[in-house]
């Protein structure tokens, strides 16, 4: 298994194009999942704004997928905010989850943070490598 890092900086890649990160995302966050309009926003911001996007792949078929992005608040917020990981079905199980999280610890400069609802599974895997729960959030949803 491979581990790709495309740094928002360097634009989007030649193999892992954009439409094929928000597909993969698309199709494999399962419930956890957002609007592929949304997800695009998303991968937009990373290359407009900072951030990076971490593939997993076997050759060009990519296994997992973490994006990064770079809030530019650091001392007062999380500098990184980890908004989406996905791993393909056929590979859950196997560490490459770990192996992408771990990757993108090693490389980012700043806190991290993301948002894990309760009962995702994935919750345990984020305690193990570190994440803790500081805040409990709350959001107001403006109509």
């Amino acid at each position: 298994m491979l581990i790709t890092r495309i740094e928002g900086k360097d634009g989007p890649d030649q193999v892992f194009t954009k439409d094929r990160i928000a597909d993969f995302l698309f199709e494999n966050l399962d419930q956890y999942g957002d609007a592929r309009e949304d997800i695009m926003k998303c991968l937009t911001y990373v290359f407009e704004k900072g951030g990076s996007i971490t593939v997993a792949h076997e050759e060009n078929d990519i296994k997992g997928v973490v994006v990064v992005n770079d809030t530019g608040m650091g001392g007062f917020i999380p500098e990184n905010i980890l908004v989406y990981i996905a791993v393909h079905p056929s590979t859950r199980g196997q560490g490459v989850g770990r192996k992408l999280i771990e990757d993108v610890q090693s490389k980012c400069t700043g806190d991290i943070a993301l948002h894990v609802e309760p009962d995702n599974p994935a919750k345990k895997l984020y305690e193990r490598l570190g994440f803790t729960n500081k805040y409990l959030e709350m959001r107001f949803k403006n109509s």
